[in-house]
C-alpha cells in the first residue's frame, strides 16, 4: 500500500535497465509508483479516486525502479 515500501522491497533497477512489469518510483520522498509498461511509458493512478491511466513515466521525478520476483 504504502509506496515507500514498494520502492525498498526489491531489487533496484535505473531508468535504462526498466522492463515491462517494472515498479517505478518518482519524488524524492517516494510518494508516487507506476507500473512500467515499456516505451518509457507506465500505468498509474494520478491520484486518489483517479481512474488508471497510461502516461509517460517522466524522468525529470523519477527516483528509482525496483523489478518483483
Amino acid at each position: 500500500h504504502y509506496s515507500g515500501s514498494q520502492a525498498t522491497m526489491f531489487p533496484k533497477v535505473t531508468w535504462d535497465q526498466l522492463k515491462p512489469g517494472d515498479i517505478v518510483v518518482f519524488y524524492s520522498d517516494l510518494h508516487h509508483v507506476g507500473l512500467y509498461i515499456g516505451g518509457g511509458m507506465m500505468i498509474h493512478a494520478p491520484q486518489t479516486g483517479d481512474v488508471v491511466k497510461i502516461a509517460p513515466a517522466g524522468r525529470t521525478t523519477f527516483m528509482g525502479g525496483v523489478r518483483p520476483p
